[in-house]
């Protein structure tokens, strides 16, 4: 799968219109605002507060919309969301995993298993396919910031555990609870990054077809257009002719 992220955290959708722009501005404002109310609201002094804004600006989330959900956090008023997360099979037998903040756990588990189930795949419980995959760090460059061998011994300096550096630019893997120390090293050394969040890395891959693909895509569309849904991810893998043919 050269030119593509064998590890598909999937987030096709992004941009592709103004209402997929504002659903996403929509999510990332959900997390910011829970992030900040679990914690302070100075992302200085709170991690997840701080990842969380960095990974809106990375989406050109402008500041205001930042900056209010990070008062509507300390103003009190709220929703008291939960997190969820589910696991099952997609077409093929692929594995899936759904990260949700729901103030309605009971609407959100039933949607979720009706949109796994007209989609082809299957809901299941909880720990059904996430030893499939490890809870990682992943912080991504452009292909410009600096040859392979630069990134790697900045990410080795940082206290990365890997790297995987391709013509669409720098991958950079670190254990979970060492990204914002990490991301923070990285800056110094090679500037801002394109992206810092934690992420689900697959440890077993599940190729599929072009019908599969096909599948599984309008399965994670169907996913991904709930409000609820913060994040979906698979461990796919498909050939580069599969993929072009997408």
């Amino acid at each position: 799968m050269a030119g593509h992220s064998k590890w598909a955290n999937i987030q096709h959708r992004k941009g592709r219109q103004d209402a997929a722009r504002s659903k996403l501005f929509s999510k990332l404002s959900k997390e910011i605002t829970v992030a900040a109310k679990m914690g302070d609201p100075d992302p200085d002094k709170n991690p997840r507060l701080r990842l969380a804004v960095k990974q809106a600006k990375s989406q050109s989330m402008p500041n205001d919309n930042i900056d209010r959900a990070i008062k509507k956090a300390m103003g009190g008023d709220a929703e008291d969301y939960k997190e969820i997360r589910y696991e099952g099979y997609g077409p093929g037998g692929v594995a899936v995993i759904v990260e949700a903040m729901t103030d309605n756990i009971n609407r959100t588990a039933s949607t979720v298993r009706s949109t796994f189930g007209k989609n082809g795949g299957n809901l299941g419980e909880t720990g059904s396919v996430g030893f499939m995959f490890e809870r990682k760090g992943e912080v991504t460059y452009p292909v410009e910031v600096g040859d392979a061998d630069t990134v790697l011994m900045a990410a080795i300096e940082a206290g990365a555990e890997d790297v995987e550096s391709s013509e669409d630019g720098h991958v950079i893997w670190c254990a979970d609870t060492d990204l914002n120390d990490v991301a923070t090293a990285l800056e110094a050394e090679l500037g801002e990054s394109e992206e810092t969040k934690l992420v689900w890395k697959p440890t077993t891959t599940t190729e599929l077809d072009l019908d599969g693909m096909q599948k599984l895509m309008k399965l994670i569309d169907a996913l991904e257009d709930d409000d609820d849904i913060q994040r979906v991810t698979t461990n796919f893998e498909a050939s580069d002719e599969v993929l072009n043919q997408l």
